[in-house]
């Protein structure tokens, strides 16, 4: 089970952000566990999402997904700005 760090930009906040129960409605039915939420001291605007996912090309699919764009758009997502890591 690889883990995951997804990183970007984020317009509406970070408490906003870190309240979102989104992450958990997307990630959660895709068997992805284990999510953390890291927010960068000196520019709150970048954060930052870890997780270990049990089927990553299913992940990637969701990710293009109309549902995805809406779960960003409500957080504040700047989509332009994400970047996914993937283990190795």
């Amino acid at each position: 089970m690889p883990t995951v760090i997804g990183h970007h930009d984020i317009s509406k906040g970070k408490d906003h952000w870190l309240a979102s129960p989104k992450r958990e409605e997307i990630f959660g039915p895709l068997g992805v566990t284990n999510i953390r939420t890291f927010v960068n001291p000196e520019d709150p605007g970048q954060v930052a999402v870890l997780m270990d996912v049990a089927d990553l090309d299913a992940l990637m699919a969701a990710m293009g997904s109309e549902e995805a764009a809406e779960a960003m758009a409500h957080d504040g997502v700047v989509p332009e700005s994400l970047v996914i890591l993937v283990e190795e």
